[in-house]
């Protein structure tokens, strides 16, 4: 685990071999796979085409698959943690929080999480954004797909 703290400014994930190089690598594959065929068809430039929008799609769905996972997972930890943090009346109301919001509340610290639902459900914070921002006791989670 780092030995910085998280917080909002540096929570996000960004991994540069994946979302830069091989982003760029997977573009630059397919704009000469394009061009290629601009110049002549061929069955062997249709198939590297084909191959360079195949690799494409399963660069956006892999990581888009890892995230709807890891969304599950936090839905559940949310769902045990505020059964039993949270007052009877909004552990009942967990039903009515966007998966968003699950996620964002996630990073709130047992202390203030009871406020912080509450505010969500009153419709006071509707965003991640805004739920992130209001956050002191900031919870790492450095296990992020």
């Amino acid at each position: 685990m780092p030995v910085r703290p998280q917080n909002l400014a540096n929570h996000v994930r960004f991994v540069p071999l994946y979302h830069l190089v091989l982003t760029l690598l997977l573009l630059a594959n397919l704009v000469l796979r394009m061009r290629a065929m601009l110049l002549g068809f061929t069955e062997l430039r249709l198939a590297g085409l084909c191959v360079a929008l195949a690799l494409l799609l399963l660069f956006f769905y892999a990581r888009q698959f890892a995230i709807t996972v890891q969304d599950r997972v936090i839905r559940l930890e949310m769902r045990l943690r505020m059964e039993r943090l949270l007052p009877a009346d909004l552990a009942a109301r967990f039903g009515e929080f966007e998966p968003q919001q699950l996620v964002a509340l996630r990073f709130a610290g047992d202390g203030e999480l009871a406020d912080l639902a509450r505010r969500v459900l009153a419709g006071e914070l509707r965003s991640s954004a805004s739920i992130k921002q209001q956050i002191k006791d900031w919870q790492a989670d450095w296990l992020r797909a």
